[in-house]
C-alpha cells in the first residue's frame, strides 16, 4: 500500500512542479543569454533588460526552493487533516504508511529541487570555452579521488547525502508534527499550527543550548573534543557529520513519533 500512496503522491506534486522546473530551466537559458549581453552590449536598455531577466531567475530560484517547501506542508494537510482526510483515512493504509508517503515522496522532490537549481545555475552560467576547464577539473578531480581520497570521498559523499535526507526527514516532520498538533483542537487549527511550529523552534533552541552548556564540562565531551584536536583533518570532517547526522535522525524521530500519535489518538477532523 506504502508504493501506492507514493505513486499517488508523485503525480500529484508532479502537476505541480514539473511546470516550475521547466520555467526554471528555460529561464537559465534566457539568463545566459543575459549575462552575454551584460558582458558586451553598449545599450543602457538591452543592459537594463539583461538585468531584469537575471533578477528575475534569482527569483524564480527562490521560489520554487520555496514552493517546494509550500507543497508538501499543503499535500500533507489537505490530503490527511483537511476534508480529503475522511477518505484518506479509510483506506487500507496504517498511519505510518500515510506519514512515510508522504515524507519519502517530500524528499524525492527536495532533491529534485537541489538539482534542478544546480543544473539551472549551469545552464546559467555556461560558457563553450569553459568545458575544457571544466573537463580538466573534473579529470583531476577523479585523479585525486582514486588515489589518497579514495575511500574518504566516498564516505563524505554518503555522509553529504544521508545528512540531506535525514535533515530534509526532519523539516517536514517538525510541520507535520506542528499541523498533527494544531488540529487536535476543534477551533483555530491553523493558527495553532504556526504557534506550535514556533514553540517547536523555541524549545529546540533552549535544549541545544541546555546541551552545550552541560555537556561542554563533561567527560564524554571532553575526551570528544581531544580527539578531535588531535585527530587529523579527515577523521574530524567524519566525526563530525556522523555526530550531526546522528543528532538530527534524533530529532526526526521525536517529530515523528509525535506525529503518528497525534494522528492516531487525537486527530480533529471536524
Amino acid at each position: 500500500m506504502l508504493g501506492k500512496l507514493m505513486k499517488h503522491e508523485f503525480r500529484a506534486m508532479a502537476r505541480i512542479m514539473g511546470p516550475l522546473y521547466l520555467a526554471l530551466l528555460l529561464l537559465a537559458v534566457g539568463a545566459n543569454g543575459s549575462a552575454r549581453l551584460l558582458s558586451s552590449t553598449q545599450s543602457r536598455f538591452l543592459a537594463t533588460m539583461g538585468g531584469v531577466e537575471l533578477f528575475v531567475f534569482g527569483l524564480v530560484i527562490v521560489a520554487l526552493c520555496v514552493m517546494t517547501l509550500v507543497v508538501m506542508i499543503n499535500r500533507f494537510r489537505t490530503n490527511l487533516l483537511g476534508n480529503e482526510g475522511y477518505v484518506t483515512f479509510t483506506l487500507p493504509a496504517s498511519v505510518h504508511e500515510q506519514v512515510w508517503s508522504k515524507l519519502l515522496v517530500s524528499t524525492v522532490w527536495a532533491l529534485a529541487t537541489a538539482v534542478a537549481v544546480c543544473l539551472a545555475g549551469m545552464i546559467a552560467v555556461f560558457r563553450v570555452s569553459y568545458v575544457s576547464s571544466i573537463a580538466e577539473g573534473i579529470r583531476e578531480m577523479v585523479q585525486r579521488m582514486s588515489s589518497y581520497y579514495a575511500l574518504n570521498g566516498a564516505a563524505f559523499s554518503l555522509e553529504l547525502l544521508a545528512l540531506f535526507i535525514v535533515g530534509c526527514f526532519g523539516i517536514c516532520l517538525e510541520f507535520y508534527a506542528a499541523m498533527a498538533v494544531g488540529y487536535s483542537f476543534a477551533k483555530h487549527k491553523t493558527l495553532l499550527s504556526v504557534v506550535f511550529f514556533f514553540l517547536f523552534q523555541i524549545v529546540m533552541q533552549v535544549i541545544g543550548t541546555w546541551g552545550l552548556f552541560t555537556t561542554g564540562n563533561s567527560n564524554w565531551m571532553g575526551d570528544l573534543s581531544y580527539r578531535l584536536s588531535n585527530a587529523n583533518t579527515i577523521a574530524a570532517v567524519h566525526t563530525f557529520m556522523g555526530v550531526t547526522i546522528a543528532f538530527a535522525a534524533v530529532v526526526a524521530a521525536v517529530y515523528y513519533f509525535l506525529t503518528t500519535y497525534m494522528l492516531s489518538r487525537h486527530l480533529n477532523l471536524e
